[in-house]
């Protein structure tokens, strides 16, 4: 038997959040900039987030039907990231992360990951702080969770410790030519139906 998810069609808003942008709309502290130095729309909020110290895109909704779409663990939405990382990757750890790995809260499910050429993306500031005798590499990691900070906990996990996170797709959506501090309105999707 299929019920039909009452999703209202709503908002849907894919943001480029720029490093050091809290994924809120009021800061606890003065001087940290929020979604609201970079958005002015009424009624929309985060579905899912971003830590403070990661870029990339970040969706947000006016629907509550919709955040729980995006956002229910049970789903499994699948969210890929461009991770740049202290050391060279070699085989043994990536396929770890293939696998899926312990951490402090339990065990990862596998993800998807692959060494990649150093993608075009747009500059850090402030810029990774460069150290002439530590190699540094780029990962494409998609994972189908989203625990606290767990992609940097899973690099650092396998001996990788993230300097730069993008995340450039969430489900579907990806951030396509986004640049750092803009978004745009798309169409919501329509209701779905599940089992």
């Amino acid at each position: 038997m299929c019920t039909v998810l009452k999703a209202r069609k709503g908002k849907l808003i894919l943001f480029n959040k720029p490093f050091q942008v809290l994924c809120q709309f009021s800061a606890e502290r003065p001087g940290r900039s929020t979604l609201a130095d970079y958005i002015r729309v009424p009624g929309v909020y985060p579905a899912g987030r971003l830590d403070y110290d990661s870029e990339g895109l970040l969706l947000l909704t006016d629907s509550g039907d919709l955040q729980h779409l995006i956002t229910d663990p049970r789903r499994k939405t699948e969210k890929t990231y461009l991770v740049q990382v202290e050391g060279s990757p070699g085989r043994d750890a990536l396929d770890r992360l293939k696998r899926g790995l312990r951490l402090q809260d339990g065990m990862t499910l596998p993800a998807k990951a692959s060494l990649v050429e150093a993608p075009d993306v747009w500059p850090r500031v402030p810029a990774i702080r460069y150290r002439k005798n530590v190699p540094t590499a780029w990962l494409e990691l998609t994972i189908a969770e989203g625990r606290n900070r767990q992609v940097r906990r899973m690099t650092a996990a396998v001996g990788l410790p993230a300097l730069r996170l993008i995340r450039i797709r969430v489900g579907r959506w990806d951030l396509g030519g986004l640049e750092p501090g803009t978004w745009k309105e798309i169409e919501a999707p329509a209701p779905e139906k599940s089992k």
